[in-house]
């Protein structure tokens, strides 16, 4: 994608830092200049320009794959398939869980339990894989200021009383989950366009964003014309990163240093969307673009055992 630092495009660090006085670190920014303003930023010539804009294209657009090398990708990868969310009967219906390297949207009315879900996921990504869990670092998105760390701890220690019976589990746990306050839709496209090396820096396993109708619902009037396209391309484009974000990292992300030939670990993306058509309100949703579309009524009678 177009957001990827320059330093994981092949480029040598020595350009790597003269660029970045520039301003130019990531593949968009380059690749928006002309050739004649390359050449005075680098110092190269007219060819090594080319040459350099023919790398970074490269490094940026998503590769051609054949079916063939997705499913031997898929079987050589020893990462857990899922994520378990410790829900019997929406682990069953899910065969085995939250499906690791993919989009996952949860969908319901206000109150019916999508932001503990979330919090509970959150909790399972950081546990042992013995444990069923993946053994990582969250990152949450909250667009509601609806997080709540007290409750984070409280459905940690109601659901795992003895292993989160020392405080140092605890501590381990909290500081495993990073979170950032979005509360635009700017705000949070730019918070994901960066999210590919904290990924990779802080082992990142699990992406939760609560939520993305917030945003879109203060921001875009559906009784304005021309906002329902507005509305539509931003959900697209943010389903866009996502969906690269797992497949990059593969998803196995790998959806996480700094050298793109790490064998990272798998990640899974949780993306929370609120209330689909309720009482008439139009729906916020992102499309075809999640593999799952979880809704109140697959969780919403186990919610209480959060």
């Amino acid at each position: 994608m177009a957001t990827k630092k320059l330093r994981r495009a092949g480029l040598s660090q020595e350009l790597c830092d003269r660029l970045s006085r520039h301003q130019i670190v990531t593949c968009r920014d380059l690749l928006s200049l002309s050739l004649l303003e390359l050449m005075k930023v680098t110092g190269q010539s007219y060819q090594n320009v080319q040459k350099l804009l023919c790398k970074v294209s490269l490094a940026c657009a998503p590769k051609m794959q054949t079916a063939y090398e997705m499913k031997m990708k898929r079987a050589i990868n020893s990462s857990p398939a899922f994520l378990c969310t410790t829900l019997d009967g929406l682990d069953r219906a899910l065969h085995g869980g939250v499906a690791c390297g993919s989009l996952t949207e949860v969908t319901g009315p206000s109150g019916c339990g999508k932001t503990q879900f979330c919090l509970m996921m959150s909790v399972l990504a950081t546990l042992p894989s013995r444990m069923g869990g993946l053994d990582g670092a969250v990152i949450y998105i909250d667009t509601e200021s609806a997080f709540s760390a007290e409750r984070l701890v409280e459905i940690a220690e109601h659901r795992f009383p003895n292993y989160f019976g020392r405080e140092e589990k605890l501590f381990s746990m909290t500081r495993n989950i990073h979170l950032y306050r979005e509360l635009t839709c700017d705000s949070v496209q730019k918070r994901i366009e960066t999210l590919e090396e904290e990924i990779i820096s802080k082992k990142v396993k699990l992406i939760i964003i609560d939520s993305v109708a917030s945003v879109v619902r203060k921001e875009f009037d559906m009784k304005l014309q021309g906002n329902l396209m507005e509305r539509s391309n931003f959900l697209a484009r943010e389903a866009s990163l996502l969906k690269y974000l797992a497949e990059e990292f593969s998803i196995p992300v790998k959806p996480c240093a700094v050298s793109v030939s790490l064998d990272l670990e798998q990640c899974t993306l949780l993306c929370e969307i609120k209330c689909p058509q309720i009482n008439g309100r139009k729906s916020v949703t992102v499309h075809h673009a999640p593999a799952l579309r979880l809704t109140n009524k697959l969780f919403s009678t186990s919610h209480e055992n959060l």
